[in-house]
């Protein structure tokens, strides 16, 4: 296959007219198989990867069900997210084994849609003060056996584990741990000063930035303060225009540079679906639109309800580069996973994933593993 007359994204030159080629599985210099497709008028950026959702079309990562597992799977896949890393949550440890244990088949398996690349532990070693739509009945100390029992379970899955640095044991958790997973703070309480010592630790990354932590203030910087200072901490960004306001996306992007933003889906079950009330982590959201929270609290936002495209896309909306906004939901991902040696960008000799867009970024194809996406399936 030959991918002709695009706009091609390339990490160092931004977007180049030049073929994409392939005639397997990966990317290559040249096509020999005769088949050409004409992307004149389109850009060609390479397959997101969400390492923060929770579900979509009715189903949750969550239930540990195998075949919501790829349902969910197929439906990102189809708005060209090929690489996922779906979120639980705050849960018991026994269903959190499940959790993992139904990952680790639906990999093996190698079952259809986007790529299972890891799973991302949101909970349940959060606070209390900052749990937002997460069940507080099922909060837990941070607890390195338990986390090392779930990735036995997981064969190895679990990349990303969110952790509140306050709680008691939190940091002798980061040093026993943060050589085998990322660790994100997430639903904290914390001040500079204690996230400022997490990162020295070794934790890497937040968990969506503003979102369920003290707010960023001239006197106290917080979180997003300390994760400002320490250049090796990377940043998640929710931006489906609810969660944070067009102007703070924007900060971030400077304030961060393109290179530590990690844009996010947090999307729920509802993803996809009619508005209505839907089950979650024990408990009920309520959607209106493109907005879900708390049944029975309107004012606590509960993830969102939109994929990882339709975030990209409302990046650039609120005046980010169309390159910066797919650094982030493809790059960076892919590098905090792990995979971008062979995933996130059009490098030859990577799997050919990649998403073909109109010029007002409506995703028209996706191509996995060289191979045309039904996306109707």
């Amino acid at each position: 296959m030959r991918i002709t007359g695009g706009q091609v994204f390339d990490l160092q030159e931004g977007f180049v007219k030049r073929d994409v080629c392939f005639d397997g599985r990966l990317l290559s210099n040249s096509s020999s198989d005769g088949k050409t497709y004409d992307a004149t008028g389109c850009y060609v950026i390479p397959g997101l990867t969400d390492v923060h959702f929770h579900g979509c079309k009715g189903h949750d990562f969550s239930d540990a069900d195998p075949e919501g597992l790829e349902i969910m799977a197929r439906y990102e896949l189809s708005r060209g997210v090929t690489q996922i890393c779906p979120a639980g949550m705050t849960l018991l440890e026994d269903q959190l084994t499940k959790v993992c244990q139904v990952a680790a088949a639906h990999k093996a398996a190698d079952k259809p849609g986007a790529a299972l690349c890891g799973i991302n532990l949101e909970g349940p070693f959060l606070s209390m003060a900052k749990k937002g739509a997460q069940n507080g009945d099922w909060l837990h100390a941070p607890d390195v056996d338990m986390l090392r029992r779930l990735i036995a379970a997981s064969q190895g899955l679990v990349k990303l584990v969110s952790l509140a640095p306050e709680e008691p044991g939190a940091m002798e958790f980061i040093e026993a741990m943060e050589s085998e997973v990322t660790i994100s703070l997430a639903h904290t309480t914390a001040d500079y000063d204690t996230a400022m010592e997490a990162f020295r630790l070794g934790a890497r990354q937040v968990t969506h930035l503003f979102n369920a932590m003290p707010a960023f203030t001239h006197r106290a910087p917080g979180v997003v303060g300390a994760a400002f200072d320490h250049p090796q901490v990377k940043v998640e960004l929710i931006s489906d225009g609810v969660h944070i306001h067009p102007s703070v996306v924007r900060a971030v992007f400077q304030l961060f540079g393109a290179g530590r933003v990690i844009l996010i889906s947090d999307s729920l079950r509802a993803t996809g679906m009619p508005d209505g009330r839907y089950p979650f982590g024990g408990q009920e959201i309520e959607v209106h639109g493109n907005r879900a929270t708390m049944a029975d609290d309107p004012n606590t936002l509960a993830g969102s309800v939109s994929d990882l495209m339709a975030c990209m896309r409302s990046a650039v909306s609120f005046g980010i580069p169309l390159h910066d906004a797919v650094r982030a939901a493809a790059v960076n991902p892919a590098q905090v996973l792990g995979i971008f040696d062979r995933l996130g960008s059009l490098d030859v000799g990577k799997t050919a994933n990649l998403a073909i867009l109109d010029q007002d970024l409506n995703l028209k194809d996706v191509f996995f593993r060289g191979q045309l996406v039904d996306r109707g399936a």
